[in-house]
This record gives structure tokens, C-alpha cells and sequence, in this order.
């Protein structure tokens, strides 16, 4: 039998939480409210289905043919003209997905022990991204408007100590589907540039805004202090595998060196076939679509949960756009035990603890509501509620 001698890295890798939970949902009869997948009533085949046929009939060996490491010239421009400030297309490298944008910037940025701050709670995604580089995550505190400015100058550190970046989205934040006001974002930007702490802003949701359009991102209040991230998959298809990054020009040469040694391209098929989707503004008549039904959906979760957890003292966000809203059960309630009794009653959840970086909250949990149809949110809420009952004398007493 051979002994494999794996990197000390590797000892870092875990397996995702959510991915693990997901395996849940292929038992028959479970109505997920897990994962964070988009509705695939939101899909536009129909776009695809000529994109493809076009693509393939106007330059299909080309588009079959290895390509550039930056990207499809065409999409990045289109990228570049998409966002609300001043940004200059060799700024934008088209990543295989937004969750290798968060590869290559812990790759570019962070050596083993190096400090970063992060939300509380944040993105598994980007925690799972970064822990092979070794980091420190340092969560900062939070509230309903984001991060606290003041515990964020407090866990910046100094010298060699020294925050290397700050990871936060701003917009229908995953987990808790919570937006950061337009006073936070000013104070936030303005304080990382007077400390000189880089900030990573994560946008996947920020067009699936529901009744307006939410405050200008961080990056064009500083363009030079912000690198940017973007993703195709929240508006047209996951299974694309394209996201963006945006970045200074002095900072972008080592992302795309990066990018080279990690796969030299994203696929250029993709990438064409996006390019034809949304020419001619097709996102600008897409989208809504998306915010129409996801908004239902919130509805029907909020109006759910209203009903079903009464007398349970559980509190939610209520979120504004995005996929998630967060839940607190009472004292003494863990949501990794809650999960088990709810499996039972057919209804996973994202228990909330993988989510901090640190001190983590074992009463939380997290709910997704694009996917369920709405008689399947209400029959889960309800389960979930049960559960809830069945589960909370047994956590009373434990926490005794």
C-alpha cells in the first residue's frame, strides 16, 4: 500500500459544508432549502439555444481552439460597459466562475499566518477558498448594515500583522441576505484607504435587487483600492462556470499569472456564447424576470415563517434582493442537531456555524428560497417549524 505525504496545505482543505448537506437532498421526498442554486425557471435555454447554434455556425473551430488567459476581448468589454463606474476593459479578467476569482486572489495575496478580515458571518465559499494559503481569518463585527467600522479598525492590526485585505459583499450578503447602507459603504471605503487595506468586494447577487436598486458598489467609490468580482451565474446559468474579476492595472499582470498556472483559460465556447446572449441588452429585459419570481418566493418564505414560528421566539432577516435569509433559533438550540430532526420531516437546511470564521453561533442557520416552488417553502417552513418544537425542550434542557 503506498503512504502519500500530502502537503501541510492539504490538511487545510475541507470538504464544504453545503456540498456535504446537498447529499441530503437526493433522498426522496426532501425539500431542500439548502442549497444556493438559482431557479432553473430562470434559465434562458431558449437565448442559449441560438447563441449556440450561432456561435458554432459563425466561428465554432475558433471557439473550440485554446484562447487568451484575460478572457474573450468582446466580453470583457461587455463586463467593462455593464458596470456603474469608469472601468477599462484590460481591467477585467474572466475567471471560471467567481469562486476562482477567490482562488487567485488568496493565491496573489495571502502567505501562511497572513491576517484578513472578514463579516461575521461570511461567505463559506471564500473561507474554503483562502484556508490553503494558511491565513488568518479575523471576523469583524456585524450587524444589519454590515461591518462595524470601528471593530474593523480594531482588528486591523499593524505592522507585520497588518490585515493584508478585507473580504466583504455588500449586496444581499450570503449568508444572511443583510445590505450594507449607503453610510456603512462610505465610512468603509474611506477607512481601508486611510488604513491602505485592500478590499474585496463580492457581487453575485447585487442585480437581483427586488424593490430598488441597491447603493453604488465599493469599487467605484475607489477604484484604485478595490478589486471587484462578478458572476454570470446568478443572472444566466451556474453551469457556465463564469465569473470576472476587476482589478487595478498595477495588480492585474500577477492575477493573470495566476489564472495561467491555474488553467490558461476559461472556456472560450462559454465565453462566446454569453458575449451573443447578452449583446443588445438582452440582461436588461432578463433580469427582471429573475427579481419578479424571486421576490415572490421571498414573500412566501417571510409570510411562512411569520405563520408557522409564532410562539417559538426565531428571528430572520429580511432581505431586500438576493437568494437567503438567515434564522436565529432560541437559547439553547443548536442547528446542526435541529438539522437532523428536520431531515426527518423531509426539509435540509445550512446550519450556520461554517460560515464564521470564528466564535461561531450555533443557533444559526441559513434558508435559500429561489428554488422551492411555494407549496413546497410552505410545507417546509412548517416541517421546519415542527422540528423546531420537537427539538427545543431537548436544547433547554442541554443548556442547562
Amino acid at each position: 500500500m503506498t503512504n502519500w505525504t500530502l502537503a501541510a496545505r492539504a490538511a487545510k482543505m475541507n470538504p464544504s459544508a453545503i456540498r456535504e448537506i446537498l447529499k441530503l437532498t437526493d433522498r426522496p421526498g426532501i425539500i431542500s432549502l439548502a442549497g444556493g442554486l438559482p431557479s432553473p425557471k430562470a434559465f434562458p435555454l431558449s437565448a442559449f439555444t441560438e447563441a449556440c447554434a450561432t456561435v458554432m455556425a459563425r466561428d465554432g473551430a475558433t471557439a473550440l481552439q485554446y484562447s487568451t488567459s484575460e478572457g474573450f476581448a468582446p466580453l470583457r468589454q461587455a463586463v467593462a460597459d455593464l458596470l456603474p463606474w469608469d472601468v477599462n476593459p484590460d481591467q477585467v479578467l474572466i475567471t471560471t466562475g467567481s469562486q476562482q476569482a477567490l482562488d487567485l486572489i488568496g493565491k496573489v495575496f495571502l502567505d501562511k499566518d497572513s491576517r484578513m478580515l472578514v463579516e461575521t458571518p461570511t461567505y463559506l465559499g471564500a473561507l474554503q477558498a483562502f484556508a490553503p494559503q494558511e491565513p488568518i481569518a479575523v471576523s469583524v463585527a456585524s450587524d444589519d448594515e454590515g461591518i462595524l467600522i470601528d471593530d474593523f479598525v480594531a482588528q486591523a492590526g499593524t505592522g507585520a500583522d497588518k490585515a493584508r485585505l478585507a473580504y466583504v459583499l455588500p449586496n444581499f450578503q450570503n449568508p444572511t441576505g443583510r445590505t450594507m447602507s449607503e453610510a456603512r459603504r462610505a465610512a468603509l471605503v474611506a477607512k481601508a484607504a486611510e488604513l491602505n487595506i485592500p478590499l474585496i468586494e463580492d457581487n453575485p447577487y447585487g442585480d437581483l435587487w427586488f424593490e430598488e436598486e441597491p447603493p453604488l458598489p465599493l469599487a467605484a467609490r475607489n477604484p484604485e483600492g478595490v478589486i471587484y468580482m462578478g458572476s454570470f451565474s446568478k443572472v444566466l446559468a451556474p453551469g457556465l462556470r463564469l465569473g470576472y474579476l476587476v482589478a487595478p492595472l498595477d495588480i492585474y499582470p500577477k492575477f493573470l499569472q495566476a489564472k495561467q498556472a491555474a488553467d490558461l483559460h476559461t472556456p472560450g465556447f462559454n465565453q462566446r456564447v454569453v458575449a451573443e446572449v447578452i449583446k443588445d441588452g438582452f440582461l436588461d429585459r432578463h433580469v427582471p424576470t429573475i427579481r419578479t419570481l424571486y421576490k415572490a418566493q421571498r414573500d412566501t418564505m417571510l409570510a411562512a415563517l411569520t405563520r408557522e414560528m409564532a410562539g417559538l421566539d426565531v428571528k430572520w432577516t429580511r432581505p431586500v434582493g438576493g437568494m437567503f435569509l438567515w434564522v436565529t433559533l432560541p437559547e439553547g438550540m443548536n442547528a446542526q442537531t435541529l438539522l437532523a430532526a428536520a431531515v426527518e420531516r423531509h426539509v435540509a437546511f445550512v446550519p450556520g456555524a461554517p460560515f464564521y470564521a470564528e466564535h461561531a453561533d450555533p443557533r444559526t442557520l441559513r434558508l435559500s428560497y429561489v428554488t422551492a416552488s411555494s407549496d413546497e417553502i410552505n410545507t417546509a417552513v412548517a416541517a421546519l417549524a415542527d422540528a423546531i418544537r420537537a427539538t427545543l425542550p431537548v436544547a433547554a434542557v442541554a443548556s442547562v
